[in-house]
C-alpha cells in the first residue's frame, strides 16, 4: 500500500506586478502513511499554509506533483477537487472559521449536508466526542477560544476523512488551553486512523507528532522526534 500523501519537487512561485519571482516551495518532496501525525514546522512566510492549500487543491503548484490517495491532484479537475476536500478531507484553522450565524450543532452539521448526510445524530456525537456536550445550541460569540476551536475539530472530524489539515491550530489560544486541543486533536485522530499534518511554529506540536517536518528555504526537512513526544 502506497503512501497516503506524495509530493514531488514541488515548487510554487509567486511574483510581485511581474517583478522579481520568490520561490515558497522550491523542490520541495515527501512521503506520507496512512494514520501518520506530522509536525510541519517554519517560520511565519517559510511556506506552511501554501503546503497545506496545494494538498487540498485550493492552489496549483508552478510545477511538482502532488499526489492524495494514489491520485494526480491535476488528474481530478475542478470537480473532483470539490468532492475531494468535502467528503476525505477536514480542515481546522486558526482563527477557527466558524460561521457566526449558526449553531454549534449547525456548523458541524453543515459538513455533512454538503456531502447529503441529512441525520443530524452525527454532528451531535461529534461535539459529545469534543466535549461539548450541551453546547450544541451556543453560537460562536457565547463560546470561549477554546471551545469555538472544538466546535472546529468537530466539524472535522464529523464526516470520517482520511486526512485532517490544521493550519495553526493553537495559534489563537493560550499556552494552556493549546495544550489541551491538541491533546484532543491526536485523539480523536488516532481513533478514526485519519493522518493529521499540523502546520505550526509552536514546537508544543511535536509533541503530539510521529514526524517532524521543517520546511527550510523551500524544502521539506525531517527531524528527529524528541523522547518527550506521546506520539
Amino acid at each position: 500500500m502506497g503512501p497516503i500523501i506524495r509530493i514531488v519537487d514541488l515548487w510554487k512561485e509567486y511574483s510581485q506586478n511581474g517583478g522579481e519571482v520568490s520561490a515558497a516551495l522550491a523542490g520541495a518532496s515527501i512521503e506520507i502513511a496512512s494514520g501518520e501525525i506530522v509536525a510541519l514546522l517554519g517560520k511565519s512566510g517559510s511556506g506552511k499554509t501554501t503546503l497545506l492549500n496545494l494538498l487540498a487543491g485550493l492552489d496549483q503548484p508552478t510545477r511538482g506533483t502532488v499526489e492524495v490517495e494514489g491520485t494526480d491532484l491535476r488528474a481530478l479537475g475542478e470537480q473532483g477537487l470539490t468532492s475531494l476536500r468535502r467528503r476525505r478531507l477536514g480542515f481546522v484553522f486558526q482563527f477557527f472559521n466558524l460561521l457566526p450565524t449558526l449553531t454549534a450543532l449547525e456548523n458541524v452539521f453543515l459538513s455533512l449536508e454538503l456531502i447529503d448526510v441529512r441525520e443530524r445524530e452525527g454532528a451531535y456525537a461529534a461535539l459529545d466526542a469534543v466535549g461539548l456536550k450541551g453546547k450544541e445550541g451556543r453560537y460562536p460569540y457565547e463560546l470561549s477560544g477554546g471551545e469555538q476551536q472544538r466546535v472546529a475539530i468537530a466539524r472535522a472530524i464529523v464526516k470520517r476523512p482520511s486526512i485532517v489539515l490544521a493550519d495553526e491550530p493553537i495559534g489563537n489560544l493560550d499556552n494552556r488551553t493549546g495544550e489541551q486541543i491538541l491533546e484532543l486533536l491526536h485523539s480523536q485522530v488516532r481513533a478514526s486512523k485519519a493522518t493529521l499534518i499540523m502546520a505550526s511554529h509552536s514546537l508544543l506540536t511535536c509533541k503530539y507528532a510521529d514526524r517532524i517536518l521543517r520546511i527550510e528555504d523551500g524544502r521539506i526537512v525531517e527531524e528527529p522526534v524528541g523522547p518527550g513526544s506521546k506520539a
